[in-house]
């Protein structure tokens, strides 16, 4: 990585050229919001706000509205098909989970921003690209990385690497245009149709942290629910069905997160390290993940022998350890992809499970070339050759 082309600061803005066009990550939260407002301020009049919908996105007409109060033109790009099928379909395989504590979730989407972003700057012929990650979250190096692989040659990176500014004036000055933020402002919200994950403001103490239940919307379970069933299909290594019937990955988790979020499934809290070492809380919720990710391992273990799937089990964390570190599009990751994509050729079954309040058990396990052994009794007697 070229750190010469960095941007770490809102000083650093005043090197670029305010009437050439400048392309900035635009979610919609208040970090993004406030670039906006600075970038106005210092009197850059060709901005292009890349708004990239993963699902859960901000609606479009609240970011209408703030980028036509910056006068910014604003780019809607729909990516969810492009996210389940190149980054959650993969990470399903890859059992994609942080040291055992919670799936990966903002690492998958970092690369796929960084390449609409530089796409755009492409058509533009934009010197620079910005973003609004802050030195406290990892996705500073994933998006840097990213721009660095991709081989964008203009200058890149986050005002707030070495210049923070803390929420109460960024919502002080935003709220002087007529700006509100949602309630969720509370905390730092990064949502797609994985993942809803909360860090920052009121619960960035791992000592002292709750979650107000208004931040959840999938695992929110005011009323109890009776105990069901569901049954999820997978073939060659992709889910595929549900109860039986055919549906497309997306319109799946769509579905997993609510009819599995019912019962408070798929909560996860955890602390995921920084560059320095540091480490920091994140909470997440991610039903359709946690009965997905459990049923791919339930199928692989059936079809796949003990040695293999240990190997499989180290060249995981490889996988994961590159995507967290912003080396998407490194060889290594690609490498430790090719392995875990020959293993999950193997991966066709279902899992039945029964859900109830705060758990689920699984109370069927078919493979289509199972290995396991279905009757001990006769499976010992024609091991030995006894009648």
């Amino acid at each position: 990585m070229d750190t010469a082309r960095l941007i770490r600061s809102f000083h650093d803005l005043t090197r670029l050229e305010p009437s050439l066009p400048v392309v900035t990550l635009f979610s919609g939260g208040l970090d993004s919001t406030y670039l906006l407002y600075r970038l106005a301020s210092a009197g850059f009049t060709d901005v292009h706000a890349v708004s990239v919908d993963l699902g859960e996105s901000v609606p479009a007409e609240y970011l209408r509205k703030v980028t036509e109060t910056f006068s910014v033109r604003l780019h809607l790009v729909d990516a969810r098909r492009g996210f389940v099928d190149d980054f959650v379909r993969p990470a399903i395989a890859a059992q994609a989970v942080y040291l055992g504590v919670h799936p990966v979730s903002a690492s998958l989407s970092r690369p796929l921003l960084a390449e609409h972003a530089t796409r755009m700057a492409a058509e533009l012929d934009a010197p620079a690209v910005l973003h609004t990650a802050n030195r406290s979250q990892n996705t500073l190096r994933r998006l840097n990385g990213a721009f660095a692989m991709l081989g964008y040659q203009g200058r890149y990176g986050s005002p707030y690497d070495r210049e923070p500014v803390d929420r109460e004036r960024k919502t002080r000055e935003l709220e002087s245009f007529g700006i509100d933020q949602p309630r969720e402002a509370e905390a730092s919200v990064d949502a797609n149709l994985w993942c809803r994950e909360f860090e920052s403001g009121i619960i960035e103490d791992p000592e002292n942290h709750v979650v107000p239940e208004h931040f959840y919307k999938w695992s929110r379970h005011e009323d109890p629910v009776s105990p069901t069933s569901i049954e999820v299909g997978f073939e060659n290594g992709v889910p595929v069905t549900v109860d039986g019937v055919g549906v497309p990955l997306g319109e799946m988790i769509e579905v997993l997160n609510h009819r599995v979020g019912a019962y408070g499934i798929g909560r996860y809290s955890g602390l995921e390290h920084l560059a320095g070492g540091q480490k920091v809380l994140e909470i997440r919720e991610m039903p359709a993940a946690w009965l997905l990710l459990r049923s791919y391992r339930h199928i692989e273990t059936a079809v796949l022998d003990a040695e293999a799937i240990r190997e499989k089990t180290n060249i995981e964390q490889v996988w994961v350890r590159e995507a967290l570190e912003g080396r998407w599009f490194g060889r290594l990751r690609v490498a430790a992809q090719a392995f875990i994509t020959q293993c999950s050729a193997e991966v066709t079954g279902s899992v039945r499970w029964r859900l109830r309040q705060g758990t689920a058990d699984t109370t069927g396990i078919v493979a289509a070339r199972p290995r396991y052994v279905r009757n001990r009794e006769s499976w010992e007697r024609s091991e030995t050759g006894a009648p």
